[in-house]
């Protein structure tokens, strides 16, 4: 079993990747391997809606990490995803890359149990939460949980390890990804989907 984590933060070792590092550290005790990738180390170019993906399976627009990130996923079993708040909000670089990712891949991506963790100096994590699960829950992807919100606080690496319950929800969603995984390895395939209904209007 495998699972991607995702560091949206430009920062490549930073508060997120820290946060990320105690995730990966119960994943790991508890049989699964990691893989990191830095997603925000450059320009990312936002969506444009080309729907060039549909025909090709990968974004058009190749100068970044998304496809790589998008391949990776779809050999892997999971996914955890990582971002700083900025302005109450994930990082706008990291939305723009997940748009992407999410709407070249997301048929691959189906029923991979996922989870989102913000890092803050104070304030604006719930929020950033909301904004990072929804990627998750349009992909028929299962929500991992933790005791808490997944956030941790500090305005550097340190500070954030000094974050005890913090870093708690970072261990404790790690151990409920890696049983998860587990719980879905042993229940067989998943459930049929009915053909997908698009209303535009309702009359």
């Amino acid at each position: 079993m495998k699972v991607l984590l995702l560091n949206g933060s430009p920062n490549e070792k930073g508060c997120t990747y820290t946060a990320l590092g105690e995730v990966a550290s119960q994943l790991n005790e508890n049989g699964v391997e990691t893989e990191t990738i830095h997603a925000v180390n450059g320009p990312i170019h936002g969506c444009t809606g080309c729907r060039m993906c549909g025909r090709d399976h990968r974004c058009a627009f190749d100068g970044d990490r998304v496809n790589e990130a998008r391949a990776a996923l779809a050999r892997a079993d999971g996914l955890v995803i990582g971002s700083p708040v900025y302005y109450a909000s994930p990082n706008g670089a990291f939305l723009a890359f997940l748009d992407r990712m999410f709407f070249a891949g997301n048929a691959g991506f189906a029923y991979k149990p996922g989870a989102a963790i913000v890092s803050a100096r104070r304030a604006g994590t719930t929020a950033a939460l909301d904004a990072l699960n929804k990627y998750f829950l349009i992909s028929n992807m299962p929500l991992v949980p933790s005791q808490y919100w997944n956030m941790v606080h500090g305005n550097t690496p340190e500070e954030a390890r000094q974050d005890a319950e913090g870093m708690q929800i970072m261990r404790t969603l790690g151990r409920n990804m890696a049983w998860l995984l587990k719980c879905i390895a042993a229940g067989g395939e998943p459930p049929a989907e009915e053909k997908k209904v698009r209303t535009n209007f309702i009359r």
